[in-house]
């Protein structure tokens, strides 16, 4: 499974509804997560640009794709950023790909 890092920003409706009746919202991601065939890793709160951030495990980016859009769709949120997560492993064929292949740089003349 391929792994990703979610942030996302609260509306201030949300908000104001979280800080009325705080609640952890973790096992309502962590169902839809699994609902749509991974794993919820970890979720934390977290501040500044984004008010959540979590790792999840999702068999393919359709998925991933999919659980950001219910997230965006559900109305609480007013930003949601999804960034697909590269184990070092294979980072590192990445970079040797990339150094076998003839790509040039634009040069000036």
């Amino acid at each position: 499974m391929a792994s990703y890092l979610v942030q996302c920003s609260y509306t201030q409706e949300a908000l104001r509804a979280l800080m009325a009746a705080p609640q952890d919202r973790t096992p309502v991601v962590a169902k839809a997560v699994k609902g749509l065939g991974g794993k919820l890793v970890g979720s934390w709160l977290s501040f500044g640009d984004y008010d959540v951030t979590l790792i999840m495990d999702m068999p393919d980016n359709v998925s991933a794709a999919a659980m950001a859009l219910a997230a965006a769709a559900g109305g609480s949120l007013k930003s949601i950023k999804t960034t697909p997560l590269m184990s070092t492993q294979d980072g590192m064929a990445a970079l040797k790909k990339a150094a076998a292949s003839s790509y040039k740089p634009v040069e000036a003349k």
